[in-house]
Protein backbone atom coordinates (compact mmCIF):
# COMPACT_ATOMS: atom_id res chain seq x y z
CA UNK A 1 0.00 0.00 0.00
CA UNK A 2 1.11 3.51 -0.64
CA UNK A 3 -0.09 7.16 -0.16
CA UNK A 4 -1.01 8.93 -3.34
CA UNK A 5 -1.46 12.85 -4.13
CA UNK A 6 -4.12 13.48 -7.07
CA UNK A 7 -4.20 17.19 -8.16
CA UNK A 8 -8.47 17.39 -9.35
CA UNK A 9 -9.44 20.53 -11.05
CA UNK A 10 -13.30 20.69 -12.04
CA UNK A 11 -14.17 23.45 -15.12
CA UNK A 12 -17.60 24.98 -15.38
CA UNK A 13 -20.96 23.56 -13.88
CA UNK A 14 -18.75 21.13 -11.82
CA UNK A 15 -16.64 24.16 -10.57
CA UNK A 16 -20.07 25.62 -9.33
CA UNK A 17 -21.45 22.59 -7.57
CA UNK A 18 -18.46 21.88 -5.61
CA UNK A 19 -17.76 25.41 -4.84
CA UNK A 20 -13.84 24.89 -6.02
CA UNK A 21 -12.10 25.39 -9.18
CA UNK A 22 -9.20 22.40 -7.78
CA UNK A 23 -9.11 20.22 -5.16
CA UNK A 24 -6.38 17.90 -3.68
CA UNK A 25 -7.23 14.57 -2.71
CA UNK A 26 -5.05 12.44 -0.58
CA UNK A 27 -5.49 8.89 -0.71
CA UNK A 28 -3.75 7.19 2.16
CA UNK A 29 -3.26 3.21 1.58
CA UNK A 30 -4.13 2.82 -1.91
CA UNK A 31 -3.52 0.14 -4.00
CA UNK A 32 -0.93 0.47 -6.51
CA UNK A 33 -3.27 0.21 -9.72
CA UNK A 34 -5.55 3.36 -8.47
CA UNK A 35 -7.39 3.99 -11.43
CA UNK A 36 -9.93 6.83 -12.73
CA UNK A 37 -12.71 5.01 -11.92
CA UNK A 38 -11.47 4.52 -8.24
CA UNK A 39 -10.82 8.25 -8.00
CA UNK A 40 -14.46 9.11 -8.99
CA UNK A 41 -16.08 6.99 -6.78
CA UNK A 42 -13.67 8.41 -4.17
CA UNK A 43 -14.94 12.08 -5.13
CA UNK A 44 -18.71 10.37 -4.83
CA UNK A 45 -18.03 9.53 -1.25
CA UNK A 46 -16.68 13.10 -0.66
CA UNK A 47 -19.20 15.00 -2.60
CA UNK A 48 -22.09 12.79 -3.09
CA UNK A 49 -24.14 15.94 -5.00
CA UNK A 50 -21.79 15.63 -8.01
CA UNK A 51 -23.39 11.79 -8.59
CA UNK A 52 -25.32 13.13 -11.30
CA UNK A 53 -23.42 15.42 -12.78
CA UNK A 54 -20.25 12.47 -13.48
CA UNK A 55 -22.41 9.86 -13.92
CA UNK A 56 -24.81 9.66 -16.71
CA UNK A 57 -26.57 6.42 -15.62
CA UNK A 58 -24.44 3.25 -13.56
CA UNK A 59 -26.13 -0.41 -14.65
CA UNK A 60 -24.51 -3.61 -14.19
CA UNK A 61 -21.35 -2.07 -12.61
CA UNK A 62 -20.82 -0.45 -16.14
CA UNK A 63 -20.52 3.47 -15.30
CA UNK A 64 -21.24 5.76 -18.01
CA UNK A 65 -19.51 9.16 -17.38
CA UNK A 66 -21.54 12.46 -18.24
CA UNK A 67 -17.64 14.43 -18.31
CA UNK A 68 -14.68 14.70 -20.52
CA UNK A 69 -12.29 13.26 -18.23
CA UNK A 70 -8.16 14.51 -18.61
CA UNK A 71 -5.25 12.91 -16.98
CA UNK A 72 -2.06 14.98 -16.93
CA UNK A 73 -3.42 16.72 -20.67
CA UNK A 74 -4.68 13.47 -22.48
CA UNK A 75 -8.09 12.42 -22.20
CA UNK A 76 -8.86 9.02 -20.94
CA UNK A 77 -9.86 7.87 -24.01
CA UNK A 78 -6.80 7.77 -25.67
CA UNK A 79 -5.47 6.15 -22.47
CA UNK A 80 -7.18 3.55 -21.05
CA UNK A 81 -10.59 4.66 -20.34
CA UNK A 82 -11.73 4.45 -16.68
CA UNK A 83 -9.23 2.16 -15.83
CA UNK A 84 -6.30 4.50 -16.55
CA UNK A 85 -4.16 4.32 -14.02
CA UNK A 86 -2.94 7.06 -11.63
CA UNK A 87 0.12 8.12 -10.65
CA UNK A 88 1.46 10.36 -7.27
CA UNK A 89 1.23 13.72 -8.39
CA UNK A 90 -1.12 13.38 -11.26
CA UNK A 91 -3.66 16.34 -12.75
CA UNK A 92 -6.99 14.83 -13.60
CA UNK A 93 -9.48 17.50 -15.01
CA UNK A 94 -13.48 17.28 -15.17
CA UNK A 95 -15.04 18.86 -17.80
CA UNK A 96 -18.94 18.58 -17.93
CA UNK A 97 -20.74 17.64 -21.01
CA UNK A 98 -23.26 19.53 -22.35
CA UNK A 99 -25.52 17.57 -24.26
CA UNK A 100 -29.04 19.12 -26.09
CA UNK A 101 -31.01 18.51 -28.93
Amino acid sequence: MLMMTINVKFVGALRHITNKSEMVIIIIDCLPDFSVKDLIQKILIDIPEMKTNIIHQQSYGDVKINSLIIVNDREISVLNGLDTLLADGDEVVFIPVVHGG
